[in-house]
């Protein structure tokens, strides 16, 4: 509500009352005066019945103009008040980009200001649920896809060794080769799973002493038969024995995890994996280098969408869920860090950065949410 009295609609309105009573005295003292000097010889011979008449009529004019006067000066009022029942129209019809304008400072301006503010609301939560409603179909596109067709491979594998009569390793390798689409499947299903509880916000988590170069050392463990399996050799350099940092051990070993997994992928090729860890007072950065195809720059800043892909070629070789990246890069976020690529014609080169310790956790939830 406006504090300024005299910019105010009651002041208005009162203003106006005595404007109109003002000018309704000078028209009546005018009316009096010429009627005087019309009429000077027939004033003194009036009855005293005709004086009464002349009273009323006078009280009837005076209140004719009164309400003329009043009518005329507040007509500004009646013009903004069809402006703003114009603009609650436009809104209830769903035409949310008209605006209502702003005049004054009064209680009229106040209403015009909200109502533009609500029009303002409503269609940012519209173009919203536009958006969702648009993601939420590219979802349900892409995981149809992407489950269809290992499913369409595992069918059609299967019916050929039950259909045909195949000799037993013509059998062994059509059973293999659907035993390791259904192992895509699953993985498939997996980050799926995964992904929606991060999405739904349901995944939380847990704060503890993590100490990443033990981390990053049991990962490349795990990872040493798909190492060996493209005869991949790696290296792994810090510049401290020890980087322990507050986070939640094992979702950073699942964005990691991502990472070298996306990292054998795409790099297989490249015969070579470098992982760097530098530990500096604000917190630790890690790279992750492989020397695979490269990513074109128009990429880099969509390959951590869900089910983005840089080459459609690439995800039948690979099978990768296009989930991943996403998982990572949720996961970064969700501990206050960065994540970011670049890539040129020698390497790609993934890098996190993460802090000592988290921020406050309700800002990190928020900006997880602005970013779903």
């Amino acid at each position: 509500m406006n504090n300024n009295i005299f910019k105010s609609f009651r002041f208005e309105i009162v203003l106006y009352s005595l404007l109109s009573l003002i000018y309704t005295l000078l028209s009546i003292g005018i009316i009096y005066v010429g009627s005087y000097l019309i009429l000077y010889k027939k004033v003194h011979s009036l009855s005293e019945a005709s004086s009464v008449i002349i009273f009323v009529l006078t009280v009837v004019i005076a209140l004719i103009l009164f309400i003329t006067y009043f009518l005329l000066l507040t007509r500004k009022f009646v013009t903004y008040i069809n402006m703003i029942g114009e603009g609650i129209n436009q809104i209830s019809v769903g035409n949310f980009s008209n605006r209502i304008i702003i005049k004054n400072k009064d209680e009229f301006a106040l209403i015009a200001e909200k109502l533009n503010d609500m029009a303002d609301n409503i269609k940012n939560i519209m173009e919203n649920e536009r958006r969702s409603e648009y993601a939420k179909n590219e979802l349900i596109t892409s995981v149809a896809h992407d489950l269809r067709t290992p499913l369409t491979s595992i069918i059609g594998y299967l019916d050929l060794v039950s259909s045909k009569e195949l000799s037993s390793e013509t059998q062994k390798e059509y059973i293999e080769i659907a035993y390791n689409k259904s192992l895509r499947l699953e993985n498939l299903i997996e980050d799926l799973f995964t992904y929606t509880k991060f999405n739904f916000g349901e995944v939380k988590a847990i704060f503890a002493e993590v100490d990443m170069v033990k981390l990053i050392n049991q990962l490349l463990d795990e990872f040493y038969p798909s190492f060996a399996e493209y005869n991949l050799e790696y290296s792994f350099t810090m510049n401290e024995s020890a980087a322990v940092i507050i986070a939640d051990g094992d979702l950073l070993a699942r964005a990691f995890a991502n990472l070298i997994s996306n990292a054998i992928k795409y790099g297989k090729s490249g015969k070579n994996i470098l992982i760097d860890l530098d530990k500096s007072q604000d917190g630790v950065t890690i790279s992750i280098t492989n020397f695979g195809k490269p990513i074109p720059e128009k990429d880099l800043e969509k390959i951590f969408q869900r089910f983005f892909r840089v080459e459609s070629s690439r995800s039948s070789e690979t099978g990768g869920s296009g989930l991943g990246l996403a998982i990572a890069h949720t996961i970064i976020q969700m501990h206050g860090g960065t994540i970011h690529a670049r890539s040129d014609s020698c390497s790609t080169v993934f890098v996190v950065s993460l802090a000592n310790e988290p921020t406050n956790i309700e800002e990190l939830e928020t900006l997880l949410d602005k970013t779903k």
